[in-house]
């Protein structure tokens, strides 16, 4: 995945992730769509949640903003506002997203905000040391769940898609070249795109490894599959719990307006290159 070009988007600084971490895998088809899609580092505004997918700001060269627990979407949101010539994603794990976070998921959703939201799905917090999120499967044992999980997982799938997004994926952090053509499109997608990646966790998540994940994937543009129904794709996001088969790749994807072009104060261009009386140009 080392196409030339893709240390332009490196700092100095090394990543601090567990040998064998899923978010390498992210990491690099994250680089790669960005350079097959030919931006710059300037062109991107990374917004990154707390936890280890977000010490992905110190090693990833782009605008980058370090927000809060759970409150990655509005300081995206915020941001395409002001600056719609930026492509900004936003990126946390299962436990900021589908906890601290949801309520402003489903909202980012319902908007349809032109904005790339990227999770690292691994089922804990595994920056403190592994307790269950609400990805967690029922049984599980973890700190916070000695006796095992006794309260079903979300299926953040079905949030997204009952919600309104527009663009709707699941990749799989073992799988970087499939997983690059999803983030490439999802980035290229006018509108809601929100990308589920189920990431292993080598310290804290015995139970969901690479080869779990392996015998239970598949990729549905090797089965003829068209993502322009939401009602099929909401059957494609329960079919672990009636199967226990997964899907990956692209579930739905619809061309409708954004929430930036419902508004009339945002046509022509963008905010921060506008001149206000008395202030001059925002730059």
């Amino acid at each position: 995945m080392s196409g030339q070009g893709i240390e332009k988007f490196n700092t100095k600084v090394l990543p601090t992730w567990c040998p064998g971490c899923g978010n390498f895998g992210i990491w690099q088809a994250l680089k790669q769509a960005l350079l097959d899609l030919e931006l710059e580092p300037h062109q991107v505004l990374m917004v990154y949640d707390i936890g280890c997918f977000g010490n992905g700001a110190n090693f990833t060269k782009t605008y980058a903003f370090h927000s809060l627990h759970g409150r990655t979407l509005p300081v995206a949101l915020g941001a395409k506002i002001v600056n719609k010539d930026l492509k900004v994603i936003a990126l946390a794990g299962d436990g900021a997203a589908y906890g601290e976070g949801v309520q402003h998921f489903i909202h980012t959703a319902r908007y349809n905000v032109d904005i790339t939201f990227i999770v690292a799905d691994n089922q804990r917090f595994s920056l403190t040391a592994g307790q269950a999120s609400p990805m967690t499967r029922e049984g599980v044992v973890t700190k916070t769940t000695p006796f095992g999980e006794i309260k079903k997982p979300l299926n953040p799938l079905v949030l997204s898609l009952e919600a309104g997004a527009s663009f709707v994926g699941r990749g799989f952090a073992g799988d970087p070249a499939q997983l690059t053509e999803l983030i490439k499109q999802g980035i290229e997608h006018r509108g809601f795109s929100h990308i589920d990646i189920l990431q292993p966790c080598v310290s804290f998540n015995k139970e969901n490894t690479y080869e779990w994940y392996k015998n239970i994937i598949y990729k549905l543009e090797e089965h003829k599959y068209t993502p322009d129904n939401r009602e099929e794709a909401l059957i494609k996001a329960k079919e672990f719990e009636v199967s226990g088969k997964m899907p990956t790749g692209i579930l739905f994807k619809e061309e409708r307006e954004t929430y930036e072009d419902k508004l009339p104060q945002l046509q022509g261009e963008a905010l921060v290159k506008r001149e206000l009386k008395g202030l001059g140009v925002l730059i």
